[in-house]
């Protein structure tokens, strides 16, 4: 990514959204670490004036179409991982969900239901520490089977850490781009997990480019870090120069070490979303997981029209989403139509 010329001496003298306008909306460069502290320290009585911006910087430099994606479990529960957030763990013992996989047939069905919705991408997910031989199998037979029933919609996939190997052979089989969150910022990473490291994820994003697929990475916001951390998260995510951001709200689970921590609000949601879009002005920007209890319907709205770009319909890997319906709707109100299936598959 194409680092500021603004420095942040110059953002401390000036106000930020001044700065932003011209070096983000004008000339496409994305703020700073420093810079995005700044927008994030922003009252709310300055909120509307930055989700104004963001959806400025967001229409220049990506357009109006939103890139709508389906998700779904081929194995769920029963990960080795100890991610503080995820009710898929098998390290806490009252974690709800245990190993469940997918049969075929209904990954063929739920990538169906997907195209149906007219959604630019159906991603298939397991709960795992990285991707074996067995997944690798069952997600080559089902991309086939996907294949064979005509639908030409893209397949991405999220399998865990990746290898050399494993990263080649699922290009072989057909995944256009590969989700792998950095969740937050490498300072805060131990203390949301411990059982693998920040580096290790990076290290499979490497792998990811190496390999010709799309890069997917983005991560969870209110899991207990500070703004001087979100800032540092967003410039780490910056860095990579990814295709597709996800940015999650923590929706605590019961049973999870993070359990009782408290929801961000509707303010922080949106100041992250459109900070994000500051920092990443040409990134497909995707608001997921946990916006129904932090942003409800009116913020969803406010997302796509402060920065956000792209997001999952349907439910989620353990908790429930919208109705498609009614995101589809709320797209065909705000005018943004769904982007085009790639031509590249």
């Amino acid at each position: 990514m194409t680092q500021a010329a603004t420095t942040s001496t110059d953002t401390g003298n000036a106000d930020i959204l001044a700065v932003a306008r011209e070096q983000v909306l004008g000339r496409g460069e994305g703020l700073d670490k420093e810079q995005v502290l700044a927008v994030l320290r922003l009252g709310e009585d300055r909120l509307d004036d930055l989700l104004e911006l963001a959806h400025e910087v967001r229409m220049r430099w990506c357009g109006p179409e939103v890139e709508v994606e389906g998700i779904i479990s081929l194995k769920t529960g029963g990960c080795t991982e100890d991610c503080n957030f995820c009710s898929q763990s098998a390290v806490f013992d009252d974690s709800p969900v245990r190993g469940v996989w997918l049969d075929k047939t209904e990954l063929v069905e739920a990538a169906k239901a997907t195209a149906a919705t007219g959604a630019t991408e159906f991603c298939i997910v397991a709960a795992v520490r990285g991707a074996d031989d067995k997944l690798l199998k069952q997600v080559d037979e089902g991309i086939q089977a996907i294949r064979a029933e005509g639908l030409d919609i893209p397949i991405a996939a999220s399998l865990g850490l990746l290898t050399a190997r494993t990263a080649k052979k699922l290009k072989e089989i057909g995944v256009h781009k590969y989700n792998h969150n950095l969740e937050t910022a490498r300072s805060y990473f131990p203390s949301v997990v411990t059982t693998h490291e920040w580096d290790e994820r990076l290290a499979t994003l490497e792998l990811v480019r190496d390999n010709g697929m799309e890069l997917c990475s983005g991560g969870i916001i209110g899991m207990g870090e500070t703004l001087e951390q979100r800032a540092e998260f967003a410039s780490q995510i910056a860095a990579l120069d990814p295709d597709d951001v996800p940015i999650n709200f923590l929706n605590p689970q019961p049973g999870t070490p993070f359990e009782n921590m408290e929801p961000v609000s509707a303010f922080e949601a949106l100041s992250v979303i459109a900070a994000f879009r500051l920092a990443l002005p040409r990134t497909t920007l995707r608001f997921a997981g946990g916006r129904e209890i932090t942003l409800g319907d009116l913020g969803a709205k406010r997302s796509l029209l402060g920065g956000a770009n792209a997001m999952i319909v349907g439910n989620y890997l353990t908790t429930l989403g919208r109705s498609i319906d009614d995101d589809l709707e709320m797209l065909d109100e705000l005018k943004m139509p769904i982007k085009a299936l790639s031509a590249s598959l």
